[in-house]
């Protein structure tokens, strides 16, 4: 949604709607969360190397990668408000196949279905925070994200709890979550249909205000996009170097047990929940592009000691780094946002898609490197990777306070 050209017909913030889609959120991304949450699990049952487990994540995430911006495009021209549900009903497939995979070629068939699943869910569930949010896009990206990234938190930890002492097929207990969010997603669609109904009323009480008109170049678009996706990629290479191999170098260095480095797995998704709720809160009132450089940049200091912290302040670091870099998504979300105000769906699509397909490559390209020289050595070199953010000197500095065209379909 894009606020009417009127402040006074701006629509309220519907907030128990948001809090309802960061619900659905949690659920889906608790159940993605289970696949890197196994990971030490299968490693052993089906003897794979790093290479293979970095496949499995390659094979989740382009999955989730390619369908996204298509859903999008679609959507923004006939939105589609149930077909989060159809997205649940492939994730609960995959959930399913998982728990009873008996070879590697089942397992990859069934994170792909995760990957189908998140495809259908995210854009349409973007754009339904993006009409509830009353113009409070900042609060309302950042409670859609802390409900994933909560989400993402609880799964490791249940895991340790649940799947680790009982094994694969305890798995399927998960589907009663995802017959909740079938549940959630069933309301909160009826409700996008009528917060999209309230706001064409009083769009087209505006006697044409709130006309559609281009606000940016296509060199300021293209430019805009390019930054923020090659900032996504260094932020996404190294939250995947914990996502996926943070147990392992926590074993292998340290010599930890599975259930302590799922703990700190959860302490890490913990803090990054927080960081994403608390970055776009922020940027309501410093501005989209002070919090990217903040959040891309800004940690740069803490990567490159963690290598070498003892386990005590590894835990620190891990949660100050990832405090601070998971406040950029919902920032980088809004402000591409602004660069294409008509095509939301398309945005949150294609983000979502970016954000599932360049973690997927990095983690292919990690678990090669983890497999040749180490994965101590792989934290050293990803170290380096908030340099990256020096980049957001070229995105271009757009009026973020100035009120966004009308959002088409």
């Amino acid at each position: 949604m894009n606020a009417p050209a009127s402040t006074a017909a701006r629509p309220k913030t519907h907030l128990a709607v948001l809090l309802i889609l960061s619900a659905t959120h949690l659920l889906n991304d608790l159940m993605q969360s289970l696949i890197p949450a196994i990971y030490p699990i299968i490693k052993d049952s089906y003897a794979l190397d790093f290479v293979q487990i970095g496949m499995i994540t390659l094979t989740f995430q382009i999955a989730g990668s390619l369908l996204q911006p298509v859903v999008g495009y679609v959507t923004d021209k006939h939105p589609m408000p149930y077909s989060t549900v159809v997205g649940m009903m492939f994730t609960l497939a995959g959930l399913v196949g998982l728990a009873y995979a008996s070879s590697y070629t089942l397992i990859l068939v069934s994170v792909a279905c995760f990957g189908v699943g998140s495809s259908i869910f995210h854009p349409e569930a973007t754009r339904m925070a993006r009409y509830a949010s009353g113009g409070r896009q900042g609060l309302a990206q950042g409670l859609f994200q802390v409900g994933g990234q909560a989400g993402g938190a609880i799964g490791p930890l249940l895991a340790a709890i649940i799947i680790v002492p009982r094994g694969q097929e305890s798995l399927a207990w998960f589907s009663v979550l995802a017959l909740l969010a079938m549940t959630l997603m069933v309301w909160t669609a009826g409700k996008h249909t009528e917060i999209r109904n309230q706001i064409e009323a009083a769009r087209a009480a505006l006697s044409g205000a709130a006309k559609t008109h281009a606000r940016h170049s296509g060199a300021t678009i293209a430019l805009g996009l390019t930054v923020l996706t090659l900032l996504m990629f260094s932020k996404n290479a190294y939250g995947e170097s914990f996502r996926s191999f943070y147990t392992f170098y926590l074993i292998d260095r340290f010599g930890v047990s599975i259930q302590t480095s799922q703990v700190m797995l959860f302490v890490f998704l913990v803090a990054a929940a927080a960081g994403a709720l608390i970055g776009g809160i922020v940027g309501d009132r410093i501005g989209r592009y002070r919090i990217i450089w903040i959040s891309v940049l800004g940690p740069l200091p803490l990567t490159l000691i963690l290598p070498y912290a003892d386990f005590f302040w590894t835990g620190v670091l891990t949660i100050l780094i990832n405090l601070i870099m998971a406040s950029a998504f919902a920032s980088i979300m809004i402000y591409a946002m602004e660069l294409v105000p008509n095509r939301i769906g398309l945005i949150g699509g294609l983000f979502y898609g970016l954000n599932f397909g360049l973690g997927g490559i990095a983690a292919a390209i990690l678990g090669g490197l983890a497999d040749s020289i180490g994965i101590e050595e792989v934290y050293r070199i990803c170290s380096f990777l908030p340099l990256a953010g020096l980049l957001a000197w070229l995105l271009p500095r757009i009026d973020e306070d100035r009120a966004p065209p009308r959002q088409a379909g």
